[in-house]
């Protein structure tokens, strides 16, 4: 599935929600089954800075495709984390670099979001697309 793809699936998906609170708890919900990063990550290498609360993320190649892992010891930011994972794990590096992840704006996430907690997504986004670049470099 093509990122594209990927993100008219969330933005269908959080359209059937009219609050926030309601996208809140499904961001939650998302967040409880994202696959657990490999505790050997778990250390400040893969500690995404710039987040208030702990999220870390680790990336791998596979098959000339970017496979991100990651967790947070916060619920909404963990469900962050799974919706980034979601649309960008298993694509190209380049199609990774090159994403404007419309689908943010779209479903209203970063205007419902903390300052801090706006921060720490353009924190992760950076990061997830900091690996997709030396990645492509490797190549």
């Amino acid at each position: 599935m093509t990122i594209e793809e990927t993100e008219s699936q969330i933005i269908s998906e959080f359209s059937m929600f009219d609050d926030w609170l309601d996208k809140y708890n499904y961001l939650i919900e998302l967040g409880k089954t994202l696959h657990v990063i490999d505790d050997q990550y778990k250390t400040d290498q893969y500690l995404i800075t710039g987040c208030q609360s702990k999220v870390w993320l680790h990336a791998s190649l596979h098959d000339g495709k970017v496979v991100f892992t990651g967790d947070s010891d916060a619920i909404i930011t963990k469900g962050i984390v799974s919706l980034l994972i979601r649309v960008l794990s298993d694509q190209t590096p380049e199609s990774i670099m090159q994403t404007k992840l419309a689908f943010i704006d779209q479903i209203g996430l970063q205007e419902h979001l903390s300052p801090t907690r706006s921060n720490g997504l353009s924190s992760m986004i950076k990061q997830m697309k900091l690996y997709a670049m030396v990645f492509k470099m490797k190549q």
